[in-house]
């Protein structure tokens, strides 16, 4: 598989890369089980982390995934830079050009600016969420999780549920299930869904009608609070009465086999109970550990300057 310079989107992805994408993440998950848990891969590299929002999650997951391909990493800290003082987007740019880095890494309130970056730089850019647009690894990351639980996903049901319109995970890991072959439907108020839903995308306003659809998975989206400029339903527990994943509901979960996904952070008794968070088919924490894996493929397979 011929290497790329940059990580922008699914859409530009062809389905071979994908697949050698997820196929390559199988070896370096192994690698977690030995006893040294670091190759020399990228050793001389370096990685730096672009974020102008905050991140746990997947900040993180990048800084082990360039740690145990042995590259250096460096945060470039936004809150304690010359942004603040008004430095635009691409003045950082050609002040991390002058250091050298051969991957950034970017997440950025506003879709588009990894695109706008990575035409600027030699390094190879990474979109680790640009506004409501994309999150590419997430999207692969959340396919390889499920790869390992379906082995072949041709036909399985996965209903996506919360706030899509606002969901940069909902547009990617939906476009991505759907390129491996999976049946993808939504939930969410009326208010919270977008205006232009993909043809063969079904949609549901309550979980009665979304459960008779017969889901193998449930992946549920946490609010995006932070985008919202003005209410979209009255109350959060309102939220959680009508399209949140209630004890009640995670008892159906349970009786019907349904996994359960969720990329974090999870705000608890909003669109997830703590017995939910508790649920034995919940692949939360193996979308995190599947993450390392995933970013380290990704890592792998970009060149700088390809």
């Amino acid at each position: 598989m011929n290497p790329r310079k940059d990580l922008l989107d699914i859409q530009s992805l062809t389905d071979e890369e994908i697949t050698f994408v997820l196929e390559n993440a199988v070896p370096f998950k192994d690698l977690f089980r030995r006893s040294v848990k670091k190759v020399p891969t990228l050793k001389g590299r370096t990685m730096l982390t672009l974020f102008y929002e905050p991140s746990t999650r997947t900040r993180s997951s990048f800084e082990v995934a360039a740690s145990r391909l042995s590259a250096d990493v460096t945060h470039f800290d936004v809150e304690s830079s010359s942004v603040v003082k008004g430095e635009s987007v691409l003045d950082t740019v050609e002040t991390l050009e002058a250091m050298r880095v051969d991957y950034i890494v970017v997440r950025h309130k506003q879709a588009g600016i990894p695109n706008l970056i990575a035409k600027n730089t030699a390094a190879s850019v990474i979109n680790a969420g640009d506004g409501w647009h994309a999150h590419p690894t997430q999207a692969l990351l959340d396919g390889f999780t499920l790869r390992e639980v379906f082995k072949d996903t041709r036909g399985a049901r996965c209903l996506i549920v919360g706030d899509i319109q606002h969901s940069r995970v909902a547009r990617s890991t939906s476009l991505l299930l759907r390129r491996l072959g999976m049946n993808m439907a939504y939930l969410a108020p009326g208010s919270l869904m977008p205006r232009e839903v993909p043809q063969e995308v079904a949609q549901f306003g309550n979980w009665t009608d979304a459960l008779e659809w017969k889901p193998d998975v449930v992946y549920l989206l946490r609010v995006q609070s932070e985008r919202l400029e003005e209410p979209f339903f009255p109350s959060a527990a309102e939220y959680h009465k009508n399209y949140g994943l209630t004890d009640a509901r995670v008892q159906i979960l349970r009786e019907r086999g349904i996994y359960l996904m969720h990329p974090g952070p999870v705000n608890r008794g909003v669109e997830i109970t703590d017995k939910g968070m508790d649920y034995e088919r919940s692949l939360i924490n193996a979308q995190v550990e599947n993450g390392i894996a995933v970013r380290m493929s990704v890592l792998y397979w970009l060149r700088p300057g390809a």
